[in-house]
């Protein structure tokens, strides 16, 4: 069965996050106190309630508990933000992600009990730097200060070679995890899977052994 998800607040990050879940089959209520936003987004989700977050008992009448993540998406206003992160893990919602305008904010939503705290705009001007410096890598994920996961362009380095061939894992320390060839996606490609240039792919290592890669595949970055 596929997950619920509640989206609260719905401007432009909150409108992203709930119909990129419902485009890929998830189950999704968008919860926001502007009638113009709810009537905006009703079709692109499964379903849409005008509330206003900050009140417990709107909240319980949602029946907020049943769902398997509430994204908390508010956007300026940190009070409401805070107040509904706060009600939603009193009332036993059992995972709450948040978006936090800064630090001190972020900060906060961790003491109150918020399970995720995520930074949009800073992480997003993050990744345009990263991909401003360099070009070869079109999207990466940190997991931790240390290990990511980044979506690579292949180029002639990697081109008309199996995996086998490349060795990647005994070269570099990386795992080659997924590889998007011709429109299709491959999980876990097996070691004769050729990679073609263009090919998209997908890594996961240690920061400094994604840098040493990325090196030797790109020496013009």
């Amino acid at each position: 069965m596929n997950k619920q998800f509640a989206v609260i607040g719905i401007g432009r990050f909150g409108s992203s996050v709930a119909e990129t879940l419902h485009s890929i089959g998830c189950e999704v209520l968008a919860v926001d106190k502007d009638a113009n936003r709810v009537q905006g987004i009703a079709d692109w989700v499964t379903h849409v309630i005008e509330a206003d977050t900050t009140d417990e008992k709107a909240l319980r009448e949602l029946g907020i508990t049943n769902f398997d993540v509430v994204v908390v998406a508010i956007g300026e206003d940190i009070q409401a933000s805070i107040m509904t992160t706060l009600l939603l893990k009193e009332i036993g919602v059992k995972k709450v992600v948040v978006k936090a305008q800064n630090a001190l904010h972020g900060k906060v939503l961790e003491k109150i009990g918020a399970d995720k705290v995520v930074f949009p705009e800073r992480d997003m001007g993050v990744k345009v730097v990263q991909n401003l410096i360099s070009p070869s890598i079109l999207d990466f994920l940190d997991l931790s200060d240390d290990y990511s996961i980044v979506e690579i362009k292949a180029g002639a380095f990697f081109a008309n070679q199996s995996l086998q061939e490349l060795d990647i894992r005994a070269r570099f320390g990386c795992n080659v995890i997924a590889i998007r060839s011709g429109g299709r996606f491959f999980i876990s490609p097996t070691p004769d899977f050729i990679i073609h240039e263009g090919d998209i792919m997908v890594m996961i290592g240690h920061n400094d052994d994604l840098r040493r890669l990325q090196k030797k595949a790109y020496p013009d970055d």
